[in-house]
């Protein structure tokens, strides 16, 4: 499964600096705008409250227990202030201040037509607090205006100084408007304060992301150049902090790997030497031997039956010795890199043929080999190849093993398949390494075991390929891919 793409380092961080400072400049900011207008609301409430009922002593006494509606619109004058305006309410009768006169510049201007109060106006559960005697007061939006709405009871005090309610109520009500555009303005400037935070948490993330990436950037690419074998790749270390310490963490681990690869490659470049060296120096001795063991092949049928054994088991030794040792000196020219092909413009069907003739196979192998496939190969090397993956399928598959020939305008295929029991799954990643065997029983078999992983080396330097696989109705199936204009020897393309 596809793994989900998530954000980078630098998009987390960002977005986690902009976070805390969202969070942090909202939650300061909401404290500081809800003690503020709690406190503005307040202060005007008290004063509003204070300044009415300090208003409302100066009537005392009053002139009538049941005052008519003249009284009560004195009473209602006396109550209001120049911000707002009052209304006296005695039983059913009820007296409201005059409209007042157009406001001087600076003076609250009434919204709309909500000049004069009304009990409209006045909530029912405020009017239910002042007629128990209560002084009470309630914030009301009105004609889309916030107002104040005080209510208070005028008392009578008796001649022996007691008091008892009057019955007459009092409300005013005072514009809040000036009060919303505070609040207003300090809403505006907590959404100001908060967006220049939110700027100032981004640059800071840039700058923290900076500091941070690169390192972790050059750890990266020095960790790709390191994965390519790049083996003197370092570091430079900054500072001493965690970083620093990864940084040198880094440098010592590269420093003590590059020491163990070249170990590693001085001991490989030793042991191909020492192949090679011994390859090369058996080839003499084996010359002598080989005519030796052809000689004593040809005497084998006129010697006694114990000789005559041991002369054809010398000879068919020696043959095996040579073919290993032959082997092992082209096994060495691939690991030196001197092999080089030898291009020619070859029929491949024709190739297969001469490769199968020469080995007299014609019989035993069944062909489909479509004319005129030409491709530019090493014909010597590709005889090799398919030498070896019909030599393997007779040996130890089963027959009838089949060649089949393909190709389109960039590629050719030729494929070798036997009907024999096919290989184990477990040896399948193994068949084309050095010396594998997929059957112990074959460790003493007349093959080298480098066969498979000199007709790959082959296959790879015309840069293609050979895989293997099993078939779905039994047998292996060996698939040789090569391009129909192999690369020049100097390893351009043609």
């Amino acid at each position: 499964m596809t793994p989900r793409p998530s954000l980078g380092l630098r998009a987390r961080l960002m977005f986690a600096f902009a976070l805390l400072c969202v969070v942090t400049a909202a939650a300061v900011a909401g404290g500081i705008y809800v003690q503020a207008r709690t406190a503005i609301l307040q202060r005007t409430q008290d004063a509003a409250v204070q300044a009415m009922t300090s208003r409302l002593e100066a009537l005392y006494p009053l002139r009538s227990a049941t005052p008519g509606p003249d009284e009560l619109g004195e009473i209602a004058a006396a109550a209001a202030d120049q911000n707002g305006f009052a209304i006296a309410v005695y039983g059913e009768m009820h007296s409201p201040l005059p409209p007042p006169p157009p406001p001087s510049p600076g003076r609250w201007r009434p919204i709309g037509r909500a000049q004069i109060l009304d009990l409209g106006m006045i909530p029912s559960a405020l009017r239910r607090a002042v007629a128990d005697g209560d002084i009470a007061w309630q914030r009301v939006a009105w004609q889309d205006a916030p107002f104040l709405i005080i209510g208070t009871p005028l008392l009578i005090v008796e001649r022996d100084r007691t008091t008892r309610v009057s019955g007459i109520e009092v409300y005013t009500a005072r514009s809040l408007l000036p009060e919303q555009r505070s609040i207003d303005e300090l809403a505006a400037r907590a959404w100001l304060i908060g967006g220049a935070a939110l700027a100032f948490a981004v640059v800071l993330a840039l700058l923290a992301t900076r500091g941070v990436l690169r390192p972790v950037r050059e750890l990266g690419r020095a960790a790709r150049l390191l994965g390519e074998g790049e083996m003197r790749t370092r570091i430079e270390v900054r500072g001493s902090d965690e970083l620093a310490d990864v940084a040198r963490t880094f440098n010592n681990t590269a420093a003590e790997l590059e020491r163990h690869v070249r170990q590693l490659r001085e001991m490989e470049a030793d042991a191909r030497r020492f192949v090679a060296d011994v390859s090369h120096e058996l080839r003499t001795p084996l010359a002598a031997l080989t005519a030796v063991a052809d000689i004593l092949d040809e005497e084998a049928a006129r010697l006694p039956e114990p000789a005559g054994r041991a002369a054809k088991l010398v000879s068919q030794e020696t043959l095996n010795l040579t073919a290993l040792v032959n082997d092992l000196i082209e096994i060495s020219r691939f690991d030196s890199g001197v092999a080089a092909l030898v291009l020619n413009e070859v029929d491949v069907a024709e190739l297969v043929r001469s490769t199968l003739r020469a080995r007299g196979w014609s019989e035993p192998v069944q062909t489909e080999l479509p004319p005129a496939v030409t491709a530019r190969l090493d014909p010597r090397r590709v005889d090799v190849i398919l030498a070896n993956l019909v030599g393997n399928a007779l040996r130890h598959g089963r027959p009838p093993v089949s060649m089949r020939l393909s190709a389109d305008p960039h590629w050719i295929t030729v494929e070798v398949r036997d009907h024999g029991p096919g290989l184990d799954e477990a040896a399948l990643p193994h068949v084309f390494d050095r010396f594998y065997k997929a059957s112990a029983a074959r460790a003493r078999s007349e093959g080298s075991g480098l066969g498979l992983a000199i007709a790959r080396e082959n296959a790879r330097l015309h840069r293609g390929d050979l895989t293997v696989t099993n078939a779905p109705d039994g047998g292996a199936v060996f698939t040789l891919r090569l391009p129909r204009r192999a690369p020049d020897p100097d390893g351009g393309p043609e």
